[in-house]
């Protein structure tokens, strides 16, 4: 099967709910020393204003499934985009911190509603052959999100300036919300929700539309999977039988946030700064860490398919671990700073290259349609319920202790390696019905 303009045309729509992602939780990261300023804020009020978008993710991660499965995944994300642009705009004219508090947390239910719905979107009309790349540009939109966002705060800094800088950062992402909002009205329904919902013309429609060669067998093996012939589209997650891609799931968006990704997005400028470096040359290494994350996200999206999902976690989990020891090393004897930015530009690096193209393919791909939203909403939870914990408390602890936070994030990682190797199976290359037969959920 070749990739088709309307299979290619649907995977950058849905893939652009990962680039306002990965926008708004980077952009956050330029606005901290402004935000601190304006409000008065203590660190624990600016681990707060961080956090309440991430306790916004875990809500509408949790969330997600229910317009995802009654209105569809595609109708779900243009709720989440709608929530994308009331956030960018309520940022920029937040009248006081509990208006800013409030439309943050707005701008998180679309972030975890679009963490959810898009990948599971794209993995719904890609061919088994080219899912991994293609949700895979999920992440890609990401990481550009992410570069975008630090390119955007650097520019908007040196050009506005001011009390009021914080205000363009935060509010420039809603033109490409709006633009998000705009395409999702030209893109198909996913085909196996159609047959979940006993649409299965509209679901034959849509697989010759993004180029399917083999139709009708594809068809038949989506309505064996989904089993509507014996009423049981609708199925509880919690059984027994998903305990395997139940641990799955969450251990993976654990060990995601427990390399201490976020926390170091977040709060980059601030980990510069405690360094010793300038606000400027602090904006333009956190510029050169995303577009590193951009680089080796691309390397792991044109091999993920060939190489595999476990081989990359195997390689990203002992580079992160090294990486992230010698971040804990420059803090902890208060030396070799020079070292710091490529530390974090290696552990970048691995990162985007191992966890950072994995976590969304990998959760698409290990539950049966008939669950998937379900399960796509309890990876997505995990990772963003650890994630609001993390960042709420990393600014305390490292002002106690630079390095301690550091030497926690390197420990998980080396034990993500032995769990992945020990218990991950591989799914590249594997149908997402052959996937549910492997783990023994047919």
């Amino acid at each position: 099967m070749t990739l088709t303009g309307a299979l290619v045309k649907s995977t950058i729509v849905a893939a652009l709910g990962g680039l306002l992602f990965g926008f708004d939780t980077a952009v956050i990261a330029g606005t901290t020393a402004g935000l601190t300023r304006t409000f008065a804020l203590k660190p624990s009020g600016l681990g707060l204003t961080v956090a309440v978008a991430l306790v916004g993710t875990v809500i509408g991660s949790i969330l997600a499934g229910i317009p995802g499965d009654r209105y569809g995944r595609r109708d779900g994300l243009r709720i989440m985009a709608v929530l994308y642009l009331v956030s960018a705009t309520g940022c920029a004219i937040a009248w006081d911190w509990y208006s800013l508090v409030a439309f943050r947390f707005i701008g998180g239910l679309g972030i975890g509603g679009s963490s959810v719905l898009g990948p599971m979107y794209i993995a719904e009309i890609a061919p088994a052959r080219w899912r991994g790349r293609l949700v895979g540009f999920f992440q890609f939109n990401v990481v550009a999100g992410i570069l975008l966002a630090y390119f955007s705060n650097y520019l908007i800094g040196v050009t506005v300036g001011g009390s009021s800088e914080w205000r363009w950062m935060l509010g420039v992402s809603g033109i490409p919300a709006l633009l998000f909002l705009l395409m999702l009205f030209f893109i198909p329904r996913s085909p196996r929700w159609l047959v979940q919902k006993s649409r299965v013309e509209e679901a034959r429609s849509v697989l010759v539309l993004i180029g399917e060669e083999n139709v009708e067998d594809e068809l038949q093996d989506i309505v064996k999977s989904i089993d509507v012939e014996h009423g049981h589209a609708r199925e509880s997650l919690f059984q027994r039988k998903y305990r395997v891609p139940i641990f799955l799931a969450v251990s993976i968006a654990m060990f995601n946030q427990l390399s201490g990704i976020n926390a170091i997005l977040y709060y980059l400028n601030d980990i510069f700064a405690r360094a010793g470096f300038s606000k400027v040359s602090g904006d333009l290494q956190a510029v050169l860490i995303g577009f590193t994350n951009l680089v080796f996200t691309i390397i792991a999206m044109s091999i993920i398919d060939r190489v595999g999902r476990k081989t990359l976690l195997l390689i990203g989990g002992l580079g992160c671990a090294a990486c992230l020891a010698g971040v804990s090393a420059v803090f902890l004897t208060n030396s070799h700073k020079n070292l710091l930015v490529w530390f974090l530009v290696g552990f970048i690096a691995f990162f985007s290259f191992s966890q950072g193209a994995v976590i969304w393919v990998y959760l698409s791909e290990v539950f049966p349609t008939r669950v998937r939203a379900q399960g796509q909403s309890l990876g997505s939870f995990t990772h963003w319920i650890m994630n609001a914990a993390i960042s709420w408390t990393f600014p305390s602890i490292a002002s106690a202790s630079r390095g301690a936070p550091f030497v926690f994030f390197s420990a998980m990682m080396l034990l993500q390696f032995f769990v992945v190797f020990f218990t991950y199976p591989e799914t590249k290359g594997v149908t997402l019905e052959e996937m549910q037969r492997e783990l023994g959920i047919a």
